[in-house]
């Protein structure tokens, strides 16, 4: 597997990084943009602390991965840009840029790719279509995401439970302090850690590498969830993305962590109960004797087996023969 270092320009004055993953032999079927979630980069999805990362699976079935980090994220950089921007600067620009960037850069002959959003990668991901309908999507892939809030894990609602308060809370050397805090929480509280990770599912004896994912939250984004919270629909630019489900055609798979606190299960389904889709599939990691949560769909002991290849399947059976003339599988009119 190549990995292959690239920097681009959102137009708003930084350089998002974005890594390409390829074999030597020719891809198929169409790109794939992994796109990460909120207070996290991309480093995740190329790691495991036991077996083939999400990047490694997806690359072995002979596929193209790109992966992205957002203004904010990970080894993008900022020049002249501000430091205050909101979801609908990473749904449309950022996202955006990745896309542009794929295509134009793709070993495939695809004029489309497709998306694999992760968390509120996810919610990026629907904000993206639905604001761009002309955007050259193929398929979408939610991994723990959501677009509409059905249920709310106590931690989550008092974390979010003021905008006002949300957006005035500034986080620095967040990844220092998961780094100190991760090893204190398997030993002393697991219950509380439970909600992302569950330690009888994934080994955590790496946590100094795992924390290489963490990011600082941002008060504006962190105002603009608790809104979104409150108000159970995503509006993102003026367009109510939940609302914009229905009418959307895109091949979907939807995965659901059984256990997560975070993202849970009854929210993270609700996208595929609601989208027009004809081909949707409803994938549920883990039960009562493997309990998986929100990190654990990508750390998780058999991650390949469970998550990744069946990701893998379906991207594949959705890339047919001669891709690069259909047409973007956008909203029906």
């Amino acid at each position: 597997m190549k990995a292959e270092p690239h920097f681009v320009d959102n137009h708003a004055g930084f350089r998002l990084a974005m890594t390409r993953y390829v074999r030597d032999d020719e891809p198929r079927g169409h790109p794939v943009l992994v796109v990460p979630g909120y207070g996290m980069n991309s480093f995740i999805f190329g790691f495991h602390p036991k077996g083939p990362s999400l990047v490694e699976s997806l690359v072995a079935r002979g596929l193209e991965v790109w992966t992205v980090d957002l203004r904010g994220q990970g080894r993008s950089i900022r020049g002249t840009g501000k430091s205050r921007y909101h979801l609908g600067d990473l749904a449309v620009d950022d996202v955006g840029a990745a896309i542009r960037h794929a295509l134009a850069h793709t070993k495939t002959r695809a004029t489309e790719l497709d998306l694999v959003g992760c968390s509120l990668g996810a919610a990026l991901a629907f904000a993206h279509v639905a604001c761009v309908p002309s955007a050259p999507v193929h398929a979408i892939v939610s991994m723990a995401g959501l677009v509409t809030w059905k249920e709310l894990h106590p931690v989550v609602k008092l974390a979010f439970g003021s905008a006002r308060l949300a957006g005035l809370v500034r986080f620095t050397n967040t990844r220092r302090f998961a780094r100190l805090a991760l090893p204190v929480l398997v030993k002393v509280a697991p219950s509380l850690l439970s909600i992302y990770l569950n330690q009888a599912s994934t080994d955590l004896s790496q946590s100094a590498r795992l924390v290489q994912t963490v990011e600082d939250p941002h008060p504006v984004i962190n105002r603009e969830i608790a809104e979104w919270i409150r108000r159970g629909d995503l509006v993102v630019r003026g367009v109510n993305v939940s609302a914009a489900l229905a009418s959307m055609r895109y091949p979907f798979m939807c995965v659901v962590a059984a256990h997560d606190g975070i993202v849970m299960p009854a929210t993270a389904r609700h996208a595929y109960d609601v989208i027009g889709s004809a081909e949707k599939e409803l994938l549920v990691v883990g039960d009562d004797e493997l309990k998986i949560a929100h990190g654990d769909l990508f750390l998780c002991h058999g991650a390949e087996q469970r998550v990744f290849a069946p990701i893998a399947d379906f991207l594949a059976r959705h890339a047919p023969e001669g891709e690069a003339t259909r047409q973007p599988g956008r909203s029906s009119s």
